[in-house]
């Protein structure tokens, strides 16, 4: 397990070596190390987990649209790592299954383990950064006070949307708290979401000259 494990990581730093989006390859890693976690406080499979967690954005739509239907680059790594079958296809469905967009819940532990692992990683400190990163890589405002934020959208309507980089907290983020699928993934969510507020308390205090 470790050797296929450490020729995933290898791959994953590769394929990601050009991407400053926020869905880089050390995203990828923070979402690796906090799916091992998560999985060995609730009893997971280790293996599928880590490799989902490992291959999770390989396919994304936004990255990749000419493979994410199949999960053509996920496929091809573990076929020709040579992962048992049955693996294969629970990490292949937990990578479809995990998308904030796609609005899904996976039907497996080691699926919710990942999906959690990856939408901390969109909270706290680290989601603000990525947040900043992503809108500014795609040309969105910073933030906008003329634009506010539809917090009662479709999934199929955020996926389509573009707005501000602030109108993002209120349209996701600050949404995940309430998602968390475990124990320990909701146990961690408390703070990253507290931080989130404090955060935005602190940047309307200062835009309007009161901090």
């Amino acid at each position: 397990m470790e050797r296929l494990i450490n020729k995933a990581v290898a791959y994953v730093q590769d394929f990601f070596a050009e991407d400053h989006s926020g869905h880089d390859a050390q995203h990828t890693l923070r979402v690796w190390r906090t799916a091992k976690r998560i999985a060995a406080e609730e009893g997971a499979d280790q293996l599928t987990v880590q490799l989902a967690a490992l291959l999770h954005d390989v396919d994304d739509r936004k990255l990749s649209p000419e493979t994410w239907q199949e999960k053509r680059n996920a496929r091809q790594f573990m076929q020709e790592s040579s992962v048992d079958e049955a693996v294969q296809g629970h990490v292949l469905s937990i990578i479809s299954s995990i998308s904030f967009s796609a609005g899904l819940v996976p039907d497996t532990l080691e699926g919710k383990i990942v999906q959690d692992a990856d939408r901390l990683d969109a909270m706290g400190a680290i989601g603000i950064a990525r947040t900043f990163a992503y809108g500014g890589s795609h040309g969105r405002a910073m933030y906008d006070p003329a634009e506010q934020p539809n917090e009662y959208m479709s999934r199929q309507e955020y996926a389509a949307r573009t707005s501000s980089s602030i109108n993002h907290f209120y349209e996701k983020l600050l949404k995940l708290k309430d998602e968390m699928n475990t124990q320990t993934g909701r146990a961690m969510a408390q703070h990253r979401h507290a931080y989130m507020e404090a955060y935005l308390q602190e940047f309307f205090e200062e835009c309007e000259g009161t901090r």
